[in-house]
């Protein structure tokens, strides 16, 4: 945020990460800001002042130094390849759908599939507002990602809620095999199927 070269404030750091980060990346604590705001400036990659601008309550303005520019370029031209990390609550309760009843897991679905029409909505109007600023280029491109993503994450749970149908009768079979109820395989065969995983995928 800072690489701009405007003195901005944690608070405005925080209010610009809300409006662009927070599609694909999440969205630091005003703890975690102000925090790495302090050990940048111990590593002098930037500078800070205090400000009153004849306000009730003077703030801390942060700036970026020649420093911090090189080493904030320098990882964007040359940090590797960090794969993202997937944390998916719903089809993490998906996984775990035998404990419940699918009408539930259909109403989860349902409430991600608002939140991507949300999202989706919300990136469009901010793809938007960069528009205004040439300087914005590379922002509109990520928010214009953001948007096409979150509308196949909206697909793909529409998908998810027709594929629960077949998830429902096939575990059904399995509850009617067993006397006791379902039988879960032994850990033995667990083992056997990772094994068989790894030869497939080669790794």
């Amino acid at each position: 945020m800072l690489s701009g070269g405007d003195e901005l404030s944690g608070y405005d750091i925080k209010k610009w990460s809300n409006w662009v980060l927070r599609f694909f990346y999440q969205s630091p604590a005003y703890s975690q800001i102000y925090s790495e705001l302090k050990k940048m400036e111990q590593l002098g990659l930037v500078t800070s002042r205090m400000d009153s601008d004849g306000a009730a309550r003077s703030r801390r303005l942060y700036r970026i130094t020649p420093l911090g520019m090189d080493a904030v370029s320098a990882w964007t031209a040359n940090a590797p390849y960090d794969p993202p990390t997937l944390k998916h609550s719903v089809l993490l309760r998906v996984i775990f759908g035998h404990l419940t009843e699918p009408q539930r897991l259909r109403e989860l679905l349902q409430e991600h599939v608002a939140y991507c029409d949300r999202m989706q909505r919300n990136a469009a109007v901010e793809a938007r507002a960069t528009e205004e600023q040439p300087v914005w280029a590379y922002a509109k491109v990520a928010l214009n990602w953001a948007e096409r993503y979150y509308a196949s994450e909206r697909e793909l749970a529409l998908e998810l809620m027709k594929d629960l149908d077949e998830a429902e009768a096939e575990f059904a079979r399995a509850r009617q095999s067993g006397d006791k109820g379902v039988v879960w395989p032994e850990r033995e065969y667990w083992y056997e199927v990772e094994q068989r995983v790894k030869t497939e995928e080669g790794d």
